[in-house]
């Protein structure tokens, strides 16, 4: 008898293991973005750190990028497939940036890390005092960023003005702000500002960026003690962009995959809903980091048990940007048998 009911425990036990192994099964999501340490300079080793997973990854792949210098338009580069990535002359002046692919035996996922500085040249000038930025942030006034020190005294200077969110993040280079002033429009409203200075010698150059400034206000007008500030949304924003690429449903969990593209970056609201017929929706909400013009996203929620019986259940998705503007809405469906 009491062989029996061993048996049957060893039995029970296997069964929940199994149970349990297939309720967890799931492809790694990132919960905290892989980020890059070291010096931003020709020849020097740049190293990607993993960032943080969840379910349990048991490897990573690595895609070092070539960017703009605002780390937007970036494309790999061929030989940048390993943890660590060792610039070289061709990358002085870009941003980089690399993506860690996170892998397990249920798939595998993949996160961006921001960009760098704008690489330097290996001999490049080396800056003693950084560039500092004087002047009024607001709408109708006039910035100006110092050169700065180095050593030695460089022979010419370049100049890149950035827009960044209201954070000071996520900066983009002004077409054509190239001047050592800057003078701040409508568009700059809500944001901070900062320069790039590059400096030049014989042996090559090296790039740095001036502390942001404070947050741009809008135009102001005085009549005796009132003052009224009138502000201006950012001209030519567009509502952001998104993609539904993928929907699947595992155990009591739907991972989806999608594209989100904007005219700004810095963080995006993803609004997802669980729907079915003859059942009231649930909304859930989470933030991403846009950090170049399109990224592509994991995530994933618990669905409640309603949403996983026979018939047909539909995610939505929909963006939001930091100025309230919808995207249009998507939809996948999953049909329960």
């Amino acid at each position: 008898m009491k062989s029996k009911f061993a048996l049957l425990a060893v039995v029970v036990a296997a069964a929940t293991g199994i149970l349990a192994a297939a309720a967890s099964a799931a492809a790694p999501t990132n919960t905290a973005p892989p980020t890059i340490s070291g010096t931003p300079k020709a020849g020097s080793t740049l190293t990607a750190n993993d960032g943080a997973w969840s379910n349990s990854p048991t490897s990573f792949t690595y895609q070092w990028q070539r960017c703009a210098s605002d780390g937007r338009s970036c494309g790999d580069i061929t030989a940048g497939t390993t943890k660590t990535y060792v610039p070289t002359t061709g990358d002085v002046g870009h941003a980089l940036r690399v993506v860690v692919t996170a892998v397990n035996a249920d798939g595998r996922t993949s996160a961006t890390s921001g960009p760098t500085d704008p690489i330097s040249s290996a001999n490049g000038p080396t800056n003693t005092v950084k560039p500092a930025l004087s002047g009024s942030a607001v709408v109708g006034g006039t910035l100006r960023v110092s050169n700065g020190s180095w050593s030695p005294t460089p022979s010419s200077y370049g100049h890149q003005w950035q827009r960044c969110d209201a954070n000071g993040a996520a900066c983009l280079n002004i077409a054509g702000a190239t001047g050592q002033t800057y003078g701040v429009g409508v568009a700059d409203v809500g944001h901070r500002l900062r320069a790039l200075v590059t400096a030049r010698t014989s042996s090559g150059s090296t790039t740095v960026a001036s502390a942001a400034s404070a947050l741009v206000a809008g135009v102001s007008t005085t009549t005796n003690t009132t003052t009224t500030v009138v502000t201006t949304t950012t001209a030519g924003n567009r509502a952001p962009a998104l993609t539904f690429l993928s929907l699947k449903v595992r155990g009591a969990k739907a991972y989806v995959r999608f594209r989100v593209c904007d005219d700004n970056t810095g963080r995006i609201t993803i609004i997802a809903r669980d729907n079915k017929a003859r059942f009231l929706s649930v909304t859930h909400r989470f933030r991403v980091a846009l950090v170049a013009s399109c990224e592509v996203w994991s995530k994933s929620w618990r669905l409640a048990p309603k949403f996983r019986t026979r018939g047909r259940y539909v995610a939505t998705l929909r963006a939001v940007d930091a100025q309230g503007r919808l995207s249009l809405l998507r939809s996948r469906s999953v049909t329960f048998r």
